[in-house]
This record gives structure tokens, C-alpha cells and sequence, in this order.
């Protein structure tokens, strides 16, 4: 009997712990969003105070504004001309930005020495390149999406009024972005132990070949050593897979990606990015600043 009012007297103790664990467990979880919040919010500040991407912006309007005039040249085939460079103009561009300022987003905190000051406040080296992903990631998004709206109104123009493809190349517009943002943690896993040079160098590498892993994969299979056989099969599932994201000519002949394309090319990139961003977070956790 005693031991039944003992039990029953500490029960509401003991929930009442397990309630203010779970509450601490919450705002730690909610206070560690709010600094990757904050680290990517002044990432997308300083990537927008960059004349490059403006640069960039500009030079893509004006290539587009080229295609209108190539539309010209060639009767029946405006739309066509139009997407094709549009948004091959829209990924090359996006490139450059995801390589060149990926690849300096770690480089500047450290040449700066304000990496000091961060690491001195209850920031973690994984919060740290999240957030620097995720403003990057947000700068890349409005970038594209200029881009892309830059590419309806040419087609809308260049058709005198509306055109339906002006609204299918959207899916394929996302594509692009979900490609660009692969090639951003790339950039992010590479600077975490590299220089900016070696990073930008061995993200294009990674660039090209992802375009051709399907090549890769046939090209694993006829060498004739076992080795070579190996290396390159390894090469094949190691690198990312660029060729899902590769739709603007079907998208230029007036194609949509399915909804399972979609989501398959979304679900690889959201797994993809997370082991990168792991190996990135790893790598950057052993890295000496002294």
C-alpha cells in the first residue's frame, strides 16, 4: 500500500520532467533554425549586394533578347530558338553562380577572419554550412526564376500573345534549379578542405561528367580490366546524376516532364544534397583555424 502512494505521488513529478525535457529539446531545436535562419538570410544579402550575379541576370536578358532576334531569322521556329537558349542560358549561368561564389562562400568567412566571430557564438560548423547552402540555394532560386520569367515574356512576345509553352517550361525551369542546387553543395563539400581554385575546378569537373553519366555507365562497361571496370562503375555512382535534369530540348519541342520525373528528380536531389552536406559538415568539423 505504501509503495502504491509512492508511485502514485511521483508520477506527476516524473511527467513533469519528461515535459520539460521534451520543452528544452524543442527550443534547442527551434533556436539551432533560427541561426541557420540568420546565417542564410545575411548569405542571400551579400550574394545580392554581388555586381556578378546582376552581371549575370543582365547577360542572360540580353542573350534572350539575341534569340528573339535569331527568332526572326528563322520563320516557325521562334519558340523553339527561344527555350533552347533561354534556358540553356538560365543552367550555364546558374553554374557560374553556384561554382563561383559555392566555392567562396567558406573561403571569404576565413580570408576575412570573421569566421572567428561566428564560431565564437553557439553556432555549430553544420549549422554554419547550412545556412551559407540555403542562402545560396534562395539567391540561385531568384535568380532562375528571373531568368525564366524573362524567357515567357520573350516567347509571349515573339508570338503576339499567348503561348502555352510559356507555362510548360516551368516543370523543366525547376529541374534546372534542382540541378544547380546539387552543384551548390557540391561546390560547399569541396571548399570545406580546398581552395577556391581547386573547389571551382573540380565542381566543373563534376558539372561535365554528371552530364554524361549514362555515357560513363557504357563506357564502364566495354573496358576490358576488370579495374577499369571498376573505377569507372564507381565513378558512375559516386557522381551525381545530371542527365534527370537534362530537359530543355524536349522542353523546347514543347514536352512536359511527367509528375514521377518530377518527384524522382526531387527525391534524388533531396538525398543527394543531405549526404553532401553530411560529408561537407564532417569534413569541416576537423578542419584547424588556429
Amino acid at each position: 500500500m505504501r509503495e502504491q502512494m509512492i508511485s502514485t505521488t511521483m508520477h506527476p513529478d516524473a511527467d513533469q520532467a519528461v515535459h520539460n525535457v521534451a520543452s528544452r529539446l524543442e527550443l534547442m531545436r527551434a533556436t539551432v533554425w533560427r541561426r541557420i535562419a540568420t546565417i542564410a538570410r545575411n548569405t542571400f544579402r551579400e550574394a545580392v549586394r554581388d555586381r556578378v550575379l546582376y552581371n549575370l541576370v543582365l547577360f542572360v536578358l540580353l542573350l534572350i533578347a539575341g534569340a528573339i532576334f535569331l527568332s526572326e531569322l528563322s520563320a516557325a521556329q521562334e519558340s523553339k530558338i527561344i527555350v533552347d537558349m533561354g534556358l540553356s542560358a538560365c543552367l550555364l549561368f546558374g553554374a557560374f553562380i553556384a561554382i563561383f561564389v559555392g566555392t567562396g562562400l567558406v573561403f571569404k568567412e576565413i580570408e576575412r577572419r570573421t569566421i572567428y566571430a561566428i564560431f565564437a557564438k553557439p553556432v555549430g560548423r553544420g549549422e554554419f554550412l547550412v545556412g551559407k547552402y540555403l542562402g545560396l540555394s534562395s539567391t540561385l532560386a531568384v535568380n532562375v526564376a528571373v531568368m525564366g520569367l524573362g524567357v515567357s515574356i520573350a516567347l509571349v512576345y515573339v508570338r503576339g500573345g499567348w503561348d502555352m509553352l510559356a507555362l510548360h517550361i516551368w516543370p523543366t525551369i525547376m529541374l534546372i534549379l534542382l540541378e544547380l542546387m546539387i552543384l551548390v553543395a557540391v561546390a560547399l563539400l569541396f571548399s570545406a578542405f580546398s581552395s577556391p581554385t581547386i573547389s571551382a575546378s573540380l565542381s566543373f569537373a563534376v558539372l561535365i561528367i554528371g552530364h554524361f553519366s549514362s555515357d560513363l555507365k557504357t563506357f564502364a562497361a566495354s573496358m576490358g580490366t576488370q579495374s577499369t571496370r571498376i573505377f569507372f562503375g564507381a565513378l558512375y555512382y559516386l557522381l551525381p546524376n545530371f542527365s534527370h535534369y537534362s530537359f530543355i530540348t524536349p522542353a523546347a519541342h514543347g514536352q512536359v516532364p511527367s509528375l514521377m520525373h518530377l518527384f524522382s528528380a526531387l527525391l534524388y536531389a533531396v538525398v543527394y544534397i543531405t549526404v553532401l552536406l553530411a560529408s561537407a559538415t564532417l569534413i569541416f568539423n576537423r578542419r584547424n583555424f588556429k
